[in-house]
Parts: structure tokens; sequence; C-alpha cells
């Protein structure tokens, strides 16, 4: 693939690119000879080498096309990505590259959080971050969830469930996981007929409808999406729920009304560092005395917070403008000092994420011919490519996790979650102990 970053440069200009990509490769071929944790095989005009563990499982072969590559890489996530998209440089497995590149950066992530954190101040003062402000938030999640619905048929499941799905066996469907989660989900909830459930992200409305089909309550739904909103407005329709299920486009923090049960999975993440605080506000406030509330979240460890809330990543500039993951620490400070809430359960289910994520990747590749004639450039693939892998990459190192919470009110008095509410219902523990442990999936 041709690279196309920058323009044409004048003969002094020429040179002084050339002088510098060639001391960026010096300092990148520097960087390659303490490598850890893997085998990268760097294949350049001219030659190859090996760099780090040859007899090591984990390996890929990384081929240069252009010289600039190198400065592209030292840029971090960013400058890597975008070197990818643009055609830099390929490999032959993108997501055991970044894998090692994870293990390669642990030993550096202290130092990275400091200057982050410094230069974070003068990011924020300058706007380089973006800000979720109402106007703002409808905006950011516009450029990735208005993308078109079929570019999501492509690769989700039958019923658009863009999130961690639930794997009860090894060899389980992606169709299946996803009707696991959103029943585990579901049970976390203990979910009656009598009870209100507000939904504070809508996707295209599957855990709503499962909700209200299969546990009989009232669901109300927010998205501020107009393609999801329109889409989810329209299932339920079909489905003859419309007395039951009520699709809102409306910002979380404008919501009004009191319910019996609050869900929110994998919305946070797009909430803005800056709105954390009023997210788990409004959500306490929106529960009832004895409600209780399921949070989805994908979070950064902890360490490496304050870094993730200053910086300018592949993923929040390309693919989640305004996305911050939070982190586990955060998430209970906050519940324990803008809420009334209190963590009753707790669960790990990254390694299902990384599973998830490799089923989508494929189905993305598989369909690609289709979405080529939809009008998708090879530059969109190769972007989507990179997210699809780096996010698989990062849950099967464990540089980032997903966890499912469920937070209770002063006068909640359920059962002990601890004991799925499936099990008290006489089906299999949804929690996987007649299904598969989590490690099962973790390499």
């Amino acid at each position: 693939m041709e690279a196309t970053i920058g323009p044409k440069a004048s003969g002094p200009a020429r040179r002084r690119r050339a002088i510098e990509a060639a001391a960026a490769r010096r300092t990148f071929r520097l960087l390659l000879r303490n490598l850890r944790g893997g085998a990268l095989e760097l294949v350049e005009p001219g030659g190859r080498r090996t760099f780090g563990s040859a007899g090591s499982e984990l390996r890929a072969r990384i081929e240069i096309h252009n010289p600039t590559a190198y400065a592209w890489a030292l840029r971090g996530s960013t400058g890597l990505g975008e070197g990818y998209f643009e055609g830099l440089w390929d490999v032959d497995d993108l997501v055991a590259a970044i894998r090692i590149a994870a293990r390669n950066l642990a030993p550096f992530d202290r130092l990275r959080g400091r200057v982050r954190l410094a230069a974070g101040t003068a990011q924020r003062l300058a706007s380089l971050v973006p800000r979720n402000t109402r106007a703002g938030a409808r905006r950011h999640i516009a450029a990735h969830y208005d993308l078109g619905n079929h570019l999501f048929d492509s690769f989700l499941d039958r019923r658009l469930v863009y999130s961690c799905a639930y794997f009860p066996r090894a060899d389980a469907t992606i169709d299946e996981a996803q009707e696991a989660k959103l029943e585990r989900i579901c049970d976390r909830l203990d979910l009656r007929p009598e009870h209100h459930l507000l939904e504070v992200g809508t996707g295209w409305g599957a855990l709503a409808i499962h909700a209200a089909r299969e546990h009989g309550c009232r669901v109300t739904t927010a998205t501020i999406s107009r393609e999801q909103h329109a889409y989810a407005t329209e299932r339920v329709r079909e489905l003859g729920l419309d007395s039951k299920v009520s699709v809102v486009r409306e910002d979380y923090r404008d919501l009004e009304g009191r319910y019996d049960r609050l869900v929110s999975v994998e919305m946070i993440e797009a909430v803005g560092w800056q709105y954390f605080e009023e997210f788990f506000r409004r959500c306490s406030a929106l529960l009832r005395d004895d409600g209780l509330m399921v949070l989805q979240a994908i979070v950064i460890d902890d360490r490496l917070y304050d870094a993730e809330k200053a910086a300018r990543s592949f993923a929040n500039k390309h693919v989640f403008p305004g996305g911050c993951l939070p982190s586990q620490r955060l998430i209970a400070d906050l519940t324990a000092e803008v809420t009334d809430m209190r963590a009753v359960w707790m669960d790990d289910i990254s390694a299902h994420y990384a599973r998830t994520l490799e089923l989508w990747r494929g189905r993305f590749e598989g369909a690609w011919a289709g979405l080529r004639e939809r009008g998708y450039d090879e530059r969109f693939r190769r972007l989507w490519r990179f997210y699809l892998a780096s996010s698989e990459a990062g849950f099967r190192e464990r540089r980032i996790r997903d966890l499912q919470l469920a937070l209770a009110k002063p006068g909640w008095r359920g059962d002990d979650l601890a004991a799925a509410p499936a099990a008290r219902a006489g089906r299999a523990d949804a929690m996987g102990g007649a299904g598969l442990e989590p490690a099962t999936f973790a390499l």
C-alpha cells in the first residue's frame, strides 16, 4: 500500500526528512535490542533482523515500506496506528506485534504517566482533548456510531450488541455469547415484571428488548445517536413492544424520573473524564432508594489513569473522540464520594472481550468485499483493523480490562449476588459455574 502521510517536499525538505528518518530508525532499532516477551522480525529494504527471544511463541514479522515509519512508530499508539493505516508498514500478525509492544511498555508506564500528566495540563488548556459537553457528546457519538448500520451489521451478532460477550462454553457462537451476556446482566439486576428499568446507552436496543421480552419489565432506554435511536425505535415497533419499551433520544444529564433498576453497558467510556463525577451522581439520583444498578465498564490500570485522561491516543483521536477509560479505583472512589450506592458484586470478564474482539475482527475481514462496495476505502479498513487488533491485544495483556459491577442503593435488600440469580431460578449459573472460566480464553 502506498504511503500517503505528508505533502510532497522540496529538495532541502526531503533531505531533512531523510536525516530525521535515519535518526528515528537508529532509535527504533536501539529500543528493539532490549525486546522482551516475544520476537519481532524487522524486514527492511536490503535486509532483515530478528529482535527478542528467537524461541518465543509470540512472534510477528514487520515489513517497512517507508522510512518515515520509524518516526511515526516512536509517537506512541497514535503514530503507530497512523503509520499502519497510511501504509508505512505491514505485519503478518498485528495482534501479536501489539502484544509484544505492550509487554515492553510496562517498565516505562510510571515515567510515561508523569510525563503525560505534566503535558496534560497544557493539552487541556489548549482543548486538544475534546470535552463532552452536550453538543460535543452528540458530535463525538455521531462520529463513531452513525458511520452506518451496515458497517456494524457486518461484524456484530444478529442483535447488534457492541460490547463484550460472555462465552458460556468454548465453542459458543457470538450470537449465543451475546445472548448469555444479556441474560447475565438481567439476572444481576434481578429484574421482575413490576420493575421499571432505565438503560443509559441504548446501542441498537438489544438489552432493552431482551429485558422486556424475557423478564416482562418496562424499559426506558436513552441514546444520543441518531442512527441508533431510529433503529431501536423501529425494532421495538416491529416486535410489538411499544407498550413495554420507550426509546428516548436524550443525554443522560437530562434524564428525569425515578427507576427501580438502572443499567449502563460500556457507555461510560464515552462520558469523558471531566464528567465522570456527574455521571455517577446522576445515575444515583435516577434510582429509587431500594434500586440496583449494573455497570459494565472498560477500565484502564489505576496507575495509568492520569496519563489516559491527558493523552491524545489513537482511540480518542480516530475512533472515539472525547473518550476516556476510567479506572477501577476511580469508579470505587466516585461511588463512595458522590453517590449513596455501594458495590455488592463485581466480576472481571476481560478474557471474554479478547475472544469477542477476535471474532469481530474475523467477521469484519470476511465482510470487507461488501463494505468496499458500499464505499469504505482501504485506509478505513486498515484503521479499523488496527483499532480491533489493538483492543484485542490490550485485553489479552490486561492493559485494559472489562468489569461488571452491581451497585445498590441504601434501601436495597436483595439476595447475595455472589449466588447468581440464574442458579436460584434453577438455570445454569451464568457466571460460568456450568460453563467456562474466564481464564479459558487467556493466553
